[in-house]
């Protein structure tokens, strides 16, 4: 009766909007399961991935821009998608597609569920030599799954405009058999990869088995292993790549930017195709804000490179590791001397242990004078300072990776190498990942421990004012959508409050694009009543009621 009775009061006050039906939440579709026949994740719903869940020849699994999956700890759920089958997942920037952990903000860690296996049947190199594998990191409770083939031009779907956050475990018990955050087996070059972020993974951000893949605007954002890991004949081309990391997350086997092989055979491991990837326009920022500054251990340097691998590096920029790069072994040793192995107009910056070798890498071979040699055209900085980007340690507080006005990175690019030559590769003058345009804006998140995932854009177009709409449905229980509309970017701060004007919660306090915004509240843990919602800018505020009936 008290219910009816609130209602009818607030109707009569016309604070109360009946429409629309509230998200769906979906425990079903992804749980432990094969998927045989394409089917399509849509955006007004929330899905939760449970256990492991393989998409098989021929289904296209395709996922909406907008649509957040979930992944589950207790089942560590995981996406395998399988030889012959595909992944759509191809969000936009005002709408980016969101693989996340399931606990709550700010007790979300690396290791929260498993991650995505996309599969292929391009060529990969094994140790035994043949041209099909088991993928790493699966138990042996669960079905294997298998990647290579002859087929270089594969192509197993789109990822684009995707976070993949807190994925990452062990669950095979032994070292270096992980599941990644991205981890693409034999993927072709039919496949695209852009445009995609992971972050706190519990392993390696990015690995690849083998395949020809191309990717480009790819972040890995405070991972415990490596960024970049290439191995088992990788051949694709990389451009515009960010890696970042937290001085107190590493991994006990050591922690790399990029890590580098060909197989595990070691030393024997020349079986084709060689690791031979062309990457251009990283910027890897290590654990050390300066040379003083105290990390984990088991942070080692930015580039391993190691078991006859023959990829090559340009127009890069590494810095704040312990050490810049480790050559190891005569292969390697021999392939640089040879040049078949290139790092040419790089920066390297606040590494104070410089440039190793092993005590196997070939006496004749000198790192840092190879290095260091005139046509290379590298650069060598004691401190990160020189390289003058904006605020590269800044996390969550703003960070920006651009170079700031003056800075060096801003200059030095050259594209006159025939690997640089393919029409993959985006011409620029700069070093390093970013010139003037910052383009991990509007999809990427660099507090994915502490942002509610509710708040998303769905407009970018330029409002005429600004504008806080009722929200609906109206009253709810226990989520209602918010929405708004900002003309100018800017602070954005949204909270609610009880009837007594207690402040019991703060839904976003961000810097906002412009355009309209929804925001979707989940009251689960408040008591039925009137609340009020507010929004805040530099020159905005305005307040509207709502009711909670449960």
């Amino acid at each position: 009766m008290k219910k009816i009775i609130l209602v009818c009061l607030l109707l009569m006050f016309g604070v109360v909007e009946l429409s629309k039906a509230q998200i769906i939440w979906d425990s079903t579709t992804l749980n432990n399961t094969n998927i045989t026949s394409s089917i399509t994740l849509t955006n007004n719903k929330r899905y939760i991935l449970k256990g492991f869940v393989y998409v098989k020849e021929p289904a296209i699994l395709t996922i909406q821009p907008g649509t957040v999956i979930y992944g589950d700890k207790t089942t560590t759920g995981t996406l395998i998608i399988e030889r012959g089958a595909k992944l759509i997942a191809d969000g936009t920037v005002s709408n980016p597609i969101i693989f996340t952990s399931r606990i709550p903000a700010g007790q979300r860690g690396p290791g929260d569920w498993g991650g995505i296996i996309l599969l292929g049947r391009a060529k990969i190199n094994t140790v035994s030599g043949a041209d099909t594998a088991a993928i790493e990191g699966l138990p042996p409770s669960v079905s294997p799954a298998y990647y290579g083939g002859q087929n270089d031009d594969d192509n197993s779907g789109i990822i684009r405009y995707v976070r993949i956050e807190f994925p990452g475990i062990n669950l095979t018990g032994t070292s270096g058999n992980e599941i990644n955050g991205l981890t693409m087996g034999g993927v072709g070059r039919g496949t695209i990869i852009e445009y995609v972020q992971v972050s706190y993974c519990g392993d390696d951000a990015f690995e690849w088995f083998g395949g020809t893949v191309n990717g480009r605007y790819l972040i890995a954002y405070k991972s415990v292993d490596d960024d970049f890991d290439q191995d088992n004949g990788f051949r694709g081309k990389l451009q515009f790549l960010l890696g970042v990391r937290d001085s107190n997350i590493a991994d006990i086997s050591g922690s790399h930017g990029y890590e580098v092989d060909n197989n595990a055979n070691n030393p024997f491991n020349y079986n084709t195709p060689r690791t031979q990837a062309i990457a251009s326009n990283a910027t890897i920022v290590g654990p050390k804000r300066d040379t003083n500054t105290v990390v984990n251990p088991n942070f080692k340097r930015s580039m391993h490179l190691r078991r006859n691998m023959l990829s090559s590096f340009y127009n890069s920029i590494y810095m704040g590791y312990p050490d810049a790069i480790l050559f190891d072994g005569i292969g390697v040793g021999n392939a640089c001397l040879g040049d078949t192995i290139q790092i040419r107009n790089c920066v390297f910056a606040g590494c104070p242990g410089g440039f190793k070798k092993t005590t196997d890498a070939g006496a004749n071979f000198d790192p840092t004078t190879w290095i260091n040699t005139p046509s290379f055209q590298n650069t060598v900085y004691t401190l990160n300072s020189q390289v003058q980007l904006t605020n590269p340690y800044g996390y969550e507080n703003n960070a920006n990776f651009l170079p700031l006005s003056g800075s060096p990175m801003l200059s030095g690019a050259s594209f006159s190498n025939p690997n640089l030559s393919d029409p993959f590769f985006t011409q620029v003058s700069y070093r390093g990942a970013f010139g003037s345009v910052n383009w991990t804006a509007g999809w990427a998140n660099f507090d994915p421990q502490n942002y509610n995932i509710s708040v998303k854009k769905i407009s970018s177009t330029v409002p005429e004012k600004f504008i806080l709409n009722q929200n609906y449905p109206n009253p709810f229980n226990p989520t209602t959508k918010i929405s708004f509309s900002i003309p100018k970017q800017g602070v954005v701060v949204l909270k609610v409050y009880d009837i007594t004007g207690k402040e019991v919660s703060t839904l976003i306090n961000d810097n906002l694009q412009i355009g309209t915004y929804e925001y979707e509240f989940n009251a689960s843990s408040l008591a039925s009543g009137i609340y009020f919602y507010k929004l805040s800018t530099a020159e905005f505020t305005e307040t509207k009621k709502m009711l909670l009936v449960k």
